[in-house]
């Protein structure tokens, strides 16, 4: 009689190394991490300097000047404020499926030249703004330029890396939107000094830079071997790129692989239509909760409204700037570059929780001393402002080494080749609408909820860690052609998408 059922899983190892190539190409793509990082903070530090405020928000900058009975959590409640920010969202949104058109087409490179030159546009619009029409459409094409650079991006790096490096070169591209933050908040910094009041249009226009290097990098780079053959078919010309991406000449068993996945995805016409069934419900299910979860962390909260959020507290223009640069600059970039180091080793899953962990705890503490000590009129003491600031830091810190890389990372990595660029698509579309309906609400969530607003998103926080623990399985490690296996494997998604095989031992 059997004593026993051991399950064992073989995934293949290919042969290849981390070559200068993929180093370099992959650092050019994810400078699309620092044009979405550089509007994520750049946008809250303009929101929060008053010569901006009052040539566009005059509403806002009399309240927040002159009417003290307006309550610290509603001074910048404004729907035509939150536009500012979410128009660009909604850009992205609708951007991100002409991008999966492209991508899946013509190859991830067009659509990382279209985000690079799109985003330039875009800020030469918004530096040279003199009406609310010209900001906000400088801020479309900036969101044009995200949803085709979010939706590019993550899958080049997942195609171009080696399976052991996967991980650390996918979170370089939240690792560049870490620095795209950090430098739009020291630009922001510098800027407001400016006495003549026009600093804000440095900041905005300094947006060029990072899109113009973009744009010019993107020109050089070269196309995924996946890419290759799924729009070309060209198996020797695949198969030239593939050494030269993994540096050796035996290349086969990746190539096999690779031309496997493109001969079923070439049975496939309808991408979207064809997500929808069973055997694609895991990946449907990851497409559509992580990035939900994701923004549901608050991190864009934070992220874009830091130094509102800072002078809500009471401090001063300059220190909100300042303490903006330190929370979710400085702090968010370290973290990022810790997960980088550990992703590949401690594994997707431990960062997930130990992130959710470190994340909850601190925004129950935020939220308590801001409900302690921080009422409608008046502001936090010193003391308490700096301890709210560090419990920020450890959050931002939580989820620069978690769900920030790894929302990105997850989604990138875990779809068959014949579904990946509607499936990034998905992602990025859900991303961009919550990101949306975040950025769009959280003013007026703020002063309904006041600090309440920190125990709504803590309370989200549980959820998605256990979410994660309970319904993600482990994909360190393997191939991205051969990530099907972990859903057969799976306690729970093998019900679904069937069992896979089980080596018995008698």
């Amino acid at each position: 009689m059997a004593a026993g059922l051991a399950i064992t899983s073989e995934y293949r190892h290919y042969n290849g190394k981390l070559t200068l190539l993929v180093v370099i190409s992959c650092m050019i793509a994810a400078m699309g991490g620092i044009i979405f990082g550089y509007d994520i903070g750049i946008s809250g530090g303009v929101t929060s300097m008053e010569p901006f405020l009052k040539k566009f928000f005059p509403e806002v900058y009399r309240k927040m000047k002159e009417d003290a009975k307006v309550s610290n959590y509603c001074k910048f409640d404004s729907h035509l404020l939150t536009t500012f920010t979410s128009s660009l969202y909604i850009a992205g949104l609708v951007a991100s499926f002409f991008a999966s058109s492209v991508t899946g087409a013509f190859g991830r490179k067009p659509s990382i030249l279209v985000a690079g030159a799109s985003f330039l546009a875009g800020s030469a619009l918004g530096g040279a703004a003199v009406n609310l029409f010209m900001l906000i459409s400088g801020r479309i094409l900036l969101g044009i330029g995200v949803g085709f650079g979010n939706q590019a991006v993550p899958l080049y790096l997942s195609e171009m890396a080696p399976p052991t490096f996967r991980g650390a070169i996918n979170i370089g591209f939240q690792l560049c939107v870490g620095i795209g933050v950090l430098s739009a908040n020291l630009i922001n910094f510098g800027t407001e000094k400016i006495r003549s009041g026009w600093g804000w249009r440095i900041s905005l226009a300094m947006a060029a830079v990072p899109a113009a290097l973009l744009t010019l990098g993107a020109l050089f780079l070269p196309e995924t071997p996946n890419s290759l053959i799924q729009r070309t078919n060209d198996h020797q010309r695949a198969k030239l790129m593939l050494q030269r991406t993994r540096g050796m000449e035996d290349v086969q068993a990746e190539l096999d692989d690779l031309i496997e996945a493109s001969n079923k995805s070439k049975t496939i016409d309808h991408p979207f239509r064809n997500i929808v069934q069973r055997k694609y419900r895991p990946q449907l299910v990851m497409a559509l909760a992580i990035p939900f979860f994701q923004q549901l962390t608050g991190i864009n909260v934070i992220s874009f409204y830091a130094p509102i959020l800072f002078r809500t507290l009471g401090l001063s223009e300059s220190m909100s700037l300042l303490s903006a640069v330190i929370s979710t600059g400085v702090v968010g970039t370290a973290a990022t570059f810790v997960s980088m180091l550990m992703v590949d080793k401690l594994g997707r899953r431990a960062l997930f929780q130990i992130g959710g962990i470190q994340m909850f705890v601190s925004q129950i503490i935020v939220g308590s001393i801001m409900a302690a000590k921080l009422g409608d009129v008046g502001g936090l003491s010193k003391v308490y402002a700096y301890l709210v600031l560090f419990f920020v830091c450890i959050y931002v810190a939580g989820f620069a080494w978690s769900w920030g890389p790894l929302g990105w990372l997850i989604p990138s990595e875990i779809f068959p080749l014949e579904i990946r660029s509607a499936g990034q698509s998905i992602t990025v579309a859900v991303n961009f609408l919550f990101t949306f309906g975040i950025a769009q609400t959280f003013l007026s969530m703020l002063c309904c909820f006041k600090s309440g607003i920190f125990f709504f998103f803590g309370g989200w926080v549980m959820v998605m860690t256990a979410f994660v623990y309970f319904l993600l399985p482990e994909t360190t490690n393997i191939p991205i052609e051969k990530m099907d296996e972990v859903w057969r494997e799976h306690w729970f998604w093998k019900r679904i998408v069937g069992e896979a095989r089980e080596d018995i031992k008698l």
